[in-house]
């Protein structure tokens, strides 16, 4: 339970750095969410890690094989 509330809490607190105007705020913001999300990722079962672990696989690999050209050669 905790981990779902350190996962809110981040996400809330990367929310405000796009509503936010100043750089001091905007920097303590984006560095305390980020440290959140990671300690609550951390404190989350397996399975839910496995999860996030996959989706976020995919999705680089889709897009490294556009930055490619899906194989194809750029000549």
């Amino acid at each position: 339970m905790s981990s779902l509330i350190l996962l809110l809490i981040g996400l809330g607190t990367l929310f405000l750095v796009f509503n936010t105007r100043d750089e001091i705020n905007r920097i303590t913001a984006m560095i305390s969410g980020t440290i959140l999300l990671i300690w609550g990722l951390a404190l989350t079962p397996l399975s839910f890690q496995l999860l996030i672990e996959i989706v976020s696989v995919l999705a680089a690999f889709s897009v490294c094989m556009r930055c490619l050209g899906c194989g194809f050669n750029r000549d």
